[in-house]
């Protein structure tokens, strides 16, 4: 959607508000009249395109307090830019009414890309720009600087697969012997994860959060939620993405490049490729299975039917995962009882 300079704005409270704080920003010379939409994400917070008086564009971040908060935004983009991440510049702050004026990265997206895109070799220059920017942030980490990812906060990610994928979604109630053996894949997956070295993560490291830049790619955002956490998240979260599907092969490949990067840097990857695989692929299903309760909490509370889409993608790595390790069998077991049952029943995605 683009709008003309003199479009008018939505009738929309907070656009209108916007448009009048931009007007108050005489040093940054900018358009107001030309407010547009640019993106909007799975939480509160929307984003806007702007034309400059010098013929670029900005992009404002609306965050509308109390659901959503400025600060980390602004806090971690500063210690990311300071790592020598490419991030948007914070160049006008509202923060009580919850308003950023940023540098804009573009409008192309890796995942915009990827799917234009049919070569191989082009995809394994963006993925490869993708690791070593990933390699450079985990190498600046610290501890007590990020909150940590502990086993509470993962706890309480895993519980939302349970409670809106299954009770929600397929409308299951689970028996105590289902609800145990539950927890027990629950148990053994949190401690792998716990026991992996720790990093500083982005948490959404994927194809709709990298930027394509004329260079220094990858342009990097939506890095509000970061944490210090098991080093193997921000990995899975580019190579087994949820919006996008790259064969066994080559998710393999990536990885030990990664792997041997990671290494070379003095990382604390696990020093043999089996070991690491494994952990990488605990590490995603914490992850695949909190999404999966995401993406239904997304279409059933907040009607984001979009989210549905993607459903299949992530079942099937949670599937494939937890097909090739014996503790984590009964999880596959579940899934076939409870959508079988939901096939008899009618209930589809």
């Amino acid at each position: 959607m683009s709008l003309s300079q003199s479009a008018p704005v939505l009738p929309d409270l907070r656009q209108t508000q916007i448009v009048e704080w931009l007007t108050t920003l005489g040093r940054i010379p900018t358009l107001p009249a030309t407010l547009r939409p640019a993106s909007a994400d799975a939480s509160f917070r929307r984003y806007f395109r702007i034309d400059t008086a010098a013929g670029g564009t900005l992009i404002v971040m609306d965050a509308p307090p109390p659901q959503e908060d400025v600060r980390p935004f602004i806090e971690i983009g500063a210690l990311f830019a300071g790592i020598g991440l490419s991030v948007p510049e914070v160049l006008a702050q509202d923060v009580e009414r919850g308003f950023l004026l940023l540098s804009d990265l573009g409008s192309t997206t890796y995942l915009q890309q990827l799917n234009n895109d049919d070569s191989i070799d082009n995809a394994h220059k963006l993925y490869m720009d993708a690791v070593d920017a990933l390699v450079l942030l985990q190498t600046k980490s610290q501890p007590d600087v990020l909150p940590e990812y502990d086993r509470a906060f993962l706890s309480r990610e895993l519980q939302i697969f349970p409670e809106w994928y299954l009770g929600k979604h397929l409308k299951a109630t689970l028996s105590d012997q289902q609800n145990a053996d539950l927890g027990k894949v629950f148990d053994a997956i949190l401690a792998n994860n716990l026991a992996q070295p720790q990093v500083f993560i982005h948490r959404d490291y994927h194809s709709r959060n990298l930027m394509l830049l004329p260079n220094g790619n990858p342009g990097v955002l939506d890095f509000q939620g970061a944490l210090y956490g098991p080093i193997t998240y921000d990995i899975v979260s580019l190579l087994r993405d949820v919006y996008i599907q790259w064969s066994e092969a080559q998710v393999l490949d990536w990885l030990i490049r990664y792997w041997e990067r990671a290494k070379r840097a003095g990382l604390p990857v696990a020093p043999d490729i089996d070991t690491f695989y494994r952990d990488f692929e605990y590490m995603g299903l914490q992850r695949h299975l909190k999404i999966l309760g995401l993406f239904a909490r997304l279409y059933h509370r907040d009607g984001k039917e979009a989210y549905l889409k993607d459903i299949p993608l992530v079942m099937d790595y949670v599937r494939k995962t937890a097909l090739r390790y014996r503790e984590l069998i009964p999880l596959v077991r579940l899934l076939d009882k409870l959508e079988d049952k939901t096939v008899q029943v009618g209930y589809t995605f």
